[in-house]
């Protein structure tokens, strides 16, 4: 068994000569199977077995499965891949996931315990977050991969673990149409994807080392708490319209809602696609001073994602009845006119959406800026006004209240990072002028 388990080993860490080219290609596919399985799952399980059982899936698996995706992921990600001077070793970032994900567990069965559920549902939601836990721990393998510069690594598991544990999971669900069988195969998938394709990986890497010392954490757990707060925060926003449809509708609402959010993963990851290839420059810009290169490159961002943002409304406004249709069609006759009815709040949520990507720029922005406290702000008061505003508008609403809360929300955390992002550029400019002339 050792032997068979070092050979596949080796076959994974293949690579071709160019493996900047496999880091990029690898990394691709990786994050593109990863989104995939995430927008057409829930639309699977209702295609399946029923709007109900599709509600509780899409609830479990992107919103609260995701929520402890983020407390066992800690936001520790960017530390750990920057950690080239080797402050902390990997078995310090390993032994400090082993407490995030036992956090993440204990707080998931927390809160499905205090909600009220029905056994059956709440065994679902809770194996969903397993999975999600789960997936929170191969992060930190995935983490050091990219740390030794093996980032094609990374993007193998990603896509090997999301293929084989969606396959398990759809394969048991058709067979047995059991959800909560299903989702057990699942997690236990999951064990089998860390197994083989970064437990059985990581050990052949040179360099990393596994020894960890205890004072070790709480240093570690002080220079990453407040970024995993921010990302905390940041997600409940964003989330609060799901998590009011859970607590105020019925699980087949939460599934269509979920139906209609899909192209907001769209618009996220071709954001992505443009943003942070130039996030390397910006920092150089910003750190070296060159605050109108810095104006200029932001300007230009901001400028493609409102055009890919208008493109997306005017596709939605003009397509959007039609493709509802399609996916009606495609989940079969008992969703006729199900999600058409939708189709206002379809295009709240893709407005929503753009504001989204358009306050991601500006959130790297504060970051390259060391405007932390900053973020930290916004996402304290949204948060805060999420909590309060997104139940009211789903009482009153619906869904359509959902989507308008979700809309309301992304343009005010929007017009808080640009308004302190140029605030802050404005200030620097001034300062660097002033340097200028007293010298």
């Amino acid at each position: 068994m050792d032997r068979i388990t070092e050979r596949w080993a080796e076959f994974l860490l293949k690579t071709g000569p160019d493996r900047e080219k496999q880091n990029m290609i690898w990394n691709m596919i990786g994050s593109f199977c990863y989104a995939f399985a995430s927008m057409v799952l829930a639309f699977l399980v209702m295609r399946m077995i029923g709007e109900e059982q599709g509600g509780i899936f899409a609830f479990g698996y992107s919103t609260l499965g995701q929520q402890m995706f983020i407390v066992a992921y800690f936001g520790i990600r960017p530390f750990q891949i920057t950690d080239g001077g080797r402050e902390y070793r990997f078995g310090d970032y390993l032994h400090h996931r082993y407490a995030t994900c036992g956090l993440a567990l204990f707080a998931g069965a927390g809160y499905v315990l205090i909600s009220g559920y029905s056994a059956g549902k709440a065994a679902v939601i809770f194996l969903l977050v397993c999975y999600k836990v789960i997936d929170g721990f191969a992060d930190v393998y995935e983490s050091e991969f990219q740390r030794n510069g093996f980032l094609y690594l990374t993007g193998k598991s990603n896509t090997f673990r999301t293929v084989l544990t969606v396959a398990v999971f759809l394969i048991c669900l058709a067979a047995g149409r059991d959800l909560t069988a299903a989702c057990l195969a699942a997690v236990a998938a999951q064990l089998a994807g860390i197994s083989l394709f970064d437990l059985a990986v990581i050990r052949k890497i040179p360099g990393v080392d596994f020894r960890w010392k205890r004072y070790q954490m709480k240093p570690l757990t002080r220079a990453t708490a407040l970024l995993f707060v921010s990302v905390f925060l940041d997600f409940y926003i964003f989330s609060a319209s799901k998590y009011a449809i859970d607590g105020c509708m019925d699980d087949a609402a939460s599934g269509y809602f979920n139906m209609i959010f899909m192209p907001t993963s769209v618009i996220n990851l071709a954001a992505g696609f443009v943003i942070r290839p130039v996030l390397t420059g910006l920092t150089a810009f910003w750190n070296e001073g060159r605050i109108s290169d810095f104006t200029g490159k932001m300007l230009r961002i901001s400028r493609i994602i409102g055009l890919l943002s208008l493109l997306a409304f005017v596709l939605v406004v003009s397509l959007g009845k039609p493709v509802l249709w399609v996916l009606e069609r495609l989940l079969g006759a008992a969703y006729d006119g199900k999600l058409t009815v939708y189709y206002t709040s379809f295009i709240l949520i893709v407005m929503g959406g753009a504001c989204y990507a358009l306050l991601n720029l500006h959130y790297y922005a504060l970051v390259i800026m060391r405007r932390q406290r900053v973020i930290f702000g916004i996402y304290v008061v949204l948060a805060a006004a999420a909590a309060v505003t997104a139940p009211w508008f789903v009482s009153r609403w619906g869904i359509w209240g959902a989507a308008l809360s979700y809309l309301i929300l992304m343009a005010a955390m929007t017009a808080g990072f640009v308004w302190f992002t140029w605030a802050g550029v404005i200030k620097e400019g001034r300062r660097i002028r002033q340097k200028g002339a007293g010298a």
